[in-house]
């Protein structure tokens, strides 16, 4: 039983025609109060691959996740050959504090939260910590044999590089969506983000060691300064491996690796005809041009603001320079199903208000476009219509990798790159083929991303950074997707144990 309000979603499930149960704080319900209960009740289709599950209520989920593993149906097979075995690889955050109250000094301080301790494989922080040299994850393979990895980011603020000394992998899912066969020495991963990865242990008898360590592209004045700059470690074992024998240490990325970490991201592919490959839609209906970073506030009563950003001002997130600000009584969910008005409003802007420079550092002086408005604004789309979005990174504050996530959907990622997006060149880039799909993309640092998919899943869908730092403080919005004609296609009413607020 949770001592605080919480709700649980299921990240990375589509959550058809259930969208009761995706379970974002005050987007599909309230939260579930201390002594009570509510049952999620939804069924996966047309996904299988590894997901997890997490709090989605300030930063519990830091502790509060775990996998969520779909295999293929009955008398179906992957489309790879049959691993030996599969392992759950939960990469996560560990702070030597209450984790509500990291959040809740963050906010009233107008900061970014403390960075964590350590990280973790698996629950373990590894024996680079102090104090923890016993606590590390270990894991017996035999030569020959391959394993099909199953690698979570459930970390709360960190992008990870994950490597495994003198070993190659082989990806083949991410996000639950197979891709081709991509080998690679390094898995890059964003928080909420899932790889799928084979490996062969084809190296000599012995002990190596598999590493975690923050990828941390941010740069500027306020943004993602300080990081945790430590680094987690567990091991591989080879059967048969004496006792005495030293792992090897894998030579670990640098902080800032940003070539490798873009070079992980953007090869990626889809397995065209594979299981559950959807082709790109071609026909657009909705555009939209969306910036994506940090900003400022004005110092809330009872707030210090006494750190980073400047003295006097709050940090907070915006996206097209609107901060999202979460409804109070009522959930988005429950305010268009039952028509209630005065809970949202439908002017979210799919275009910048102000064109600008967006890459340019220079626009720090420029104070309407650092002190966005806050405001419930979302975006109303049609059911079964196609959105296509380019998310733009800005240098307000600072520039950084953001990993947006869209509950409800998977996407399709046409393309992704640095500096200012240029529709006339960069739209010929656009893979419409084998695109990978996500559910999470990370929009590279001081660059843009092209994302498109089709609403065809009535509900309110949150849309945000999966930095919680940076989403409790409005780095986000989110989707009202209308009722389809029929009646399979008409979002049903709520279960009566839904939360009240």
């Amino acid at each position: 039983m949770s001592p605080y309000k919480i709700t649980i979603h299921w990240h990375g499930v589509s959550q058809l025609m259930s969208a009761w149960s995706d379970g974002p704080e005050m987007i599909t319900q309230c939260a579930i109060l201390p002594g009570n209960n509510y049952t999620y009740n939804y069924r996966i289709t047309k996904q299988e691959g590894t997901l997890f599950w997490h709090a989605h209520s300030s930063f519990l989920r830091a502790t509060v996740h775990g996998a969520i593993i779909i295999h293929p149906r009955a008398r179906h097979s992957y489309p790879f050959p049959k691993p030996y075995r599969e392992v759950p690889i939960l990469l996560g955050e560990w702070w030597n504090a209450n984790v509500v109250d990291v959040e809740n000094q963050a906010l009233a301080l107008g900061i970014g939260p403390n960075i964590s301790n350590a990280y973790t494989i698996n629950g373990w922080p590894g024996d680079l910590y102090p104090c923890s040299q016993n606590q590390m994850y270990k894991h017996r393979v035999e030569q020959g044999k391959t394993y099909l990895l199953r690698i979570i980011n459930a970390a709360v603020n960190s992008h990870l590089f994950y490597k495994i000394a003198n070993h190659n992998m082989t990806v083949v899912a991410v996000d639950a969506r197979y891709t081709n066969p991509y080998v690679t020495d390094v898995v890059v991963i964003s928080p909420g983000q899932t790889v799928d990865v084979l490996l062969t242990a084809d190296q000599p008898v012995g002990s190596y060691y598999m590493t975690a360590n923050n990828y941390a592209s941010a740069s500027g004045t306020a943004v993602g300064v300080p990081f945790n700059p430590s680094t987690t470690r567990g091991v591989i074992i080879y059967q048969g491996a004496p006792s005495s024998t030293t792992p090897l240490m894998p030579v670990v990325p640098a902080f800032n690796d940003t070539p490798t970490a873009h070079k992980f991201f953007t090869e990626l592919t889809s397995l065209v005809g594979g299981p559950h490959w959807v082709p790109v839609p071609l026909n657009v209906d909705h555009n939209m041009f969306v910036t994506v970073g940090m900003g400022l506030d004005v110092c809330p009563p009872n707030v210090s603001c006494q750190g980073r950003p400047p003295v006097g001002a709050a940090l907070s997130g915006n996206m097209n320079n609107v901060s999202f600000v979460l409804p109070t009584s009522l959930s988005l969910l429950q305010a268009f199903f039952f028509n209630v008005g005065g809970v949202y409003t439908t002017d979210f802007p799919a275009n910048p208000p102000v064109q600008f420079n967006y890459t340019n550092p220079s626009i720090n002086a420029d104070l309407p476009l650092l002190f966005a408005p806050k405001r419930t604004s979302i975006t109303k789309v049609k059911f079964n219509s196609t959105v296509e979005m380019v998310m733009q990174n800005t240098a307000l504050i600072g520039v950084e990798n953001h990993p947006m996530h869209l509950h409800g959907f998977d996407f399709h990622v046409l393309a992704q790159g640095f500096g200012n997006f240029n529709p006339t060149t960069d739209t010929l880039k656009y893979n419409l083929f084998n695109p990978q799909m996500r559910n999470t993309i990370s929009v590279p640092v001081g660059g843009w991303a092209v994302i498109r998919f089709v609403a065809n899943n009535p509900g309110a869908w949150f849309m945000h950074c999966h930095f919680d730092g940076h989403n409790s403080v409005g780095l986000s919005t989110a989707f009202i997707v209308e009722n389809g004609p029929t009646p399979d296609t008409t979002l049903p009413p709520p279960p009566p144990d839904l939360p009240e607020c």
